[in-house]
């Protein structure tokens, strides 16, 4: 009678150890799918990064060149004429180039108090975001 129940005992043990290895290798393929979709978000993450900021790179320079376009235009209208008001065509580009170089030097004074940080904050929050 011993006998039966410890060989009993050794089948349940058996068929245990059976259900425990399939959870086991159940579990592994679990893991292993979460890492891959865990590693696939991530790169899906990083990418849409990758797209967002180049994106706004390519907004941000055509904006500039756009920019440029006006104000280059609105500076040549200006000088053209400021040279009509004082009779001298060249004195109104000489004026008007007086101006964009008094704007440069207040850009140039407020770059490390003002514009850095701004683009800092931006190009931070456009990382973040």
């Amino acid at each position: 009678m011993t006998c039966f129940i410890l060989l009993n005992f050794m089948e349940e043990e058996k068929t245990r150890t059976k259900e425990i290895k399939e959870d086991s290798k159940d579990l592994v393929e679990h893991v292993t799918d979460l890492l891959e979709t865990y590693s696939n978000l991530v790169i899906i993450n990083a990418t849409q990064k990758g797209i967002d900021i180049s994106s706004s790179i390519i907004f941000s320079v055509t904006l500039a060149l756009l920019g440029f376009l006006v104000v280059s235009f609105i500076g040549f209208g200006l000088a053209w004429w400021l040279g009509n008001v004082i009779n001298s065509r060249a004195g109104g580009f000489f004026i008007v180039g007086g101006i964009y170089l008094l704007s440069m030097i207040i850009l140039m004074a407020m770059r490390k108090k003002t514009i850095f940080p701004f683009l800092r904050n931006f190009l931070t929050r456009k990382i973040y975001e």
